[in-house]
């Protein structure tokens, strides 16, 4: 790998290239993501050419004879690691399905946003990491993988909607704990407020924050009668920012207090035992 230190698994190195630049086909042993952040340009991947723009997304398998044009000042940021270094996990489901044939991969607003995240972190790690960093890495490129492989499940024509629509509920599902505003979702999902809403309550017959607060108080009732923690450090871990919200809200869908509700439940699930 570029820094030369072969107990690396991960290296993430930024590679500039002039206009008309050419990088001559070659192939590497390791896995390689190829991240165009500007520029535009070609790239040949066993003798198939594809144009590139920023936000392209190189799949390099090992031993693809490779090969990129600039066609103008482009800036690619590199990943390259070695799979056989990676959890099993990683190794035997997520590698197949990413680099199951070498291709140019251009992504919805929402993922290229969730994959730029991963890459500044692992460019974080690298940087500047304690003695975890490398384990850190690790973790990053896993759920790189994970996005990567969730875009490239197949969705039927006209399925646009349901797309977004699902994506925006997996990640209510996944992110509970951070999301601050409806704002912030829409942000994240690259598209406006109003029109995310529209196409949420059409599916689901209620708004992104309406199914976050359910989402919320759903986990909270697991945790009320699944843990001895404290209600606070549940309201927190949860993602509500108010104790006072959060009590009026758990009280006015549930009809009790969070402490009553424990209470009464644990002693029901005691009698039952």
């Amino acid at each position: 790998m570029q820094n030369g230190n072969k107990d690396v698994v991960i290296s993430l190195y930024e590679s500039k290239h002039k206009e008309k630049d050419t990088v001559a086909t070659h192939a590497h042993e390791t896995y390689q993501l190829l991240y165009v952040l500007d520029g535009d340009g070609a790239c040949e991947l066993d003798e198939h050419v594809y144009d590139i723009t920023a936000d392209s997304f190189l799949i390099v398998p090992p031993q693809t004879r490779h090969s990129i044009r600039a066609d103008s000042h482009m800036t690619v940021l590199v990943l390259e690691f070695d799979a056989g270094k990676l959890s099993q996990d990683v190794q035997t489901q997520l590698i197949p399905n990413v680099f199951g044939k070498a291709r140019v991969q251009f992504f919805s607003a929402f993922d290229s946003s969730e994959l730029r995240q991963i890459l500044r972190k692992m460019l974080y790690e690298q940087s500047h990491g304690d003695q975890l960093w490398q384990m850190a890495l690790k973790i990053h490129i896993a759920e790189l993988l994970c996005t990567l492989a969730r875009s490239n499940q197949e969705i039927g024509p006209g399925d646009t909607n349901k797309l977004r629509v699902d994506r925006l509920r997996q990640y209510i599902e996944t992110r509970y704990y951070d999301i601050e505003s409806a704002e912030d979702i829409a942000v994240r999902m690259g598209m406006s407020k109003r029109y995310m809403q529209t196409i949420f309550k059409e599916y689901y017959e209620r708004t992104p924050m309406q199914y976050l607060t359910e989402v919320r108080l759903g986990l909270v009732k697991q945790l009320l009668v699944e843990s001895d923690k404290d209600i606070v450090s549940i309201c927190f871990e949860v993602g509500f920012e108010s104790l006072s919200t959060f009590y009026r809200l758990f009280k006015k869908n549930f009809g009790v207090p969070p402490n009553m509700y424990r209470t009464t439940q644990k002693h029901r699930d005691k009698n039952l035992g």
